[in-house]
Order: structure tokens, then sequence, then C-alpha cells
């Protein structure tokens, strides 16, 4: 049985409660289906999308970035900000910001060296980091992307915490009808300061 997975960075309960306060008024103004926006304890900060793996290989994986994550130290990182992909004009995903430590970096090249070692594609597009907290539906009309502009424009979402990254997470996401559910299966601490 393959396991639909991902490798990624946890968001703490108390960032979770505050971006559900403050993006309460955009997911009000904009509701399903025009934004399937993602459930607070499901945000977090994807550093590899792996697709399907077996669980062998999950295992031999997570050995690996065991090793890659203890030779990282711990750092912070600040949450805060309102964005969407590719722009707010033609929305396909809706963002809070992270500011980008060179830690983040050197961790991400790591994953990244480890999982391309075991035969996962690197990634082509360049990191932007970010928690992604809705995606824009596939029948939206032009009046739709308008509103939602808008919308977004409207909005502000200001400091909501300072995120500790001190583990490195592999998760399993089973693709439900009501939206992905995730399942954490190993947790890889990194080096404590």
């Amino acid at each position: 049985m393959m396991l639909r997975s991902f490798v990624a960075v946890e968001i703490p309960a108390e960032i979770q409660s505050a971006l559900a306060r403050s993006t309460a008024p955009l997911q009000k103004a904009l509701p399903k289906p025009l934004i399937r926006w993602v459930a607070p304890q499901n945000v977090h900060l994807t550093l590899k999308f792996l697709g399907d793996v077996s669980p062998a290989n999950l295992e031999r994986l997570a050995e690996a970035l065991k090793t890659e994550a203890v030779a990282h130290e711990t750092f912070d990182m600040s949450v805060g900000g309102l964005g969407a992909f590719p722009n707010p004009r033609r929305a396909r995903v809706i963002w809070i910001g992270l500011e980008a430590p060179a830690a983040l970096m050197a961790l991400l090249r790591g994953v990244e060296t480890v999982t391309a070692r075991l035969g996962y594609t690197s990634e082509d597009r360049p990191f932007s980091p970010h928690l992604t907290i809705g995606r824009v539906g596939k029948n939206v009309s032009g009046t739709d992307f308008q509103r939602i502009c808008t919308s977004l424009e409207g909005a502000t979402v200001g400091a909501l915490g300072t995120l500790r990254v001190d583990a490195v997470h592999i998760f399993k996401s089973d693709l439900q009808p009501g939206g992905s559910v995730y399942t954490h299966l190993y947790t890889l601490p990194m080096k404590s300061t």
C-alpha cells in the first residue's frame, strides 16, 4: 500500500488559533465553493511533497532525514502577512507569510539533498516559504476573481507570532471529499540550541 506523503514543519496550536481568528472575516466574505479553506489544524509549512511512497521507503527516508535534521540547529520564524499566488487578481492559492531566515533555506537544501539521494525529484520552482490557508475553487468566474481580489486587497493579517522550528515531520495525506486528512508519521528532532 502506497502512502501519499510530505515532509513539513508543524505549526503550533497558538499560531493556528491566531491564524483562524485573523482570517475569519476573509473566510466569511469568501465562503465555499469560492475558496476551499484549510482547517487550522492542517496548516503546515511544506518542505517537500513526496507523492506516493511505500512504507519501507518511508522508513528509509525517516532514517536519512533523522540524521539530516539533527545536523541543523533550531530556529525561529515570524508568521504574518497575507498574500496570494500568483497574485491577488488571479489568485489560486491564498497564504500567510513567513520570514525566511538563512537557517530555513539550509534546512530545505538538506531535505532536498536527502530526498534526491533516495530518488525523489528535486523541485524546479524556487522555494517561497508560506502557509497555505485556502485554494480558489476550480469553476470561479471572472466576477468571482474580482470579488476574491477585492476581498484580499481589503484584508490585513498582522503578526501572528513566532514559530519555533525544532523538528522536521513526515505526514501522510488522505484525500477525502471534505478535504485532505493529514496523519503524523514521524518526528525528526533538530539540534537544540
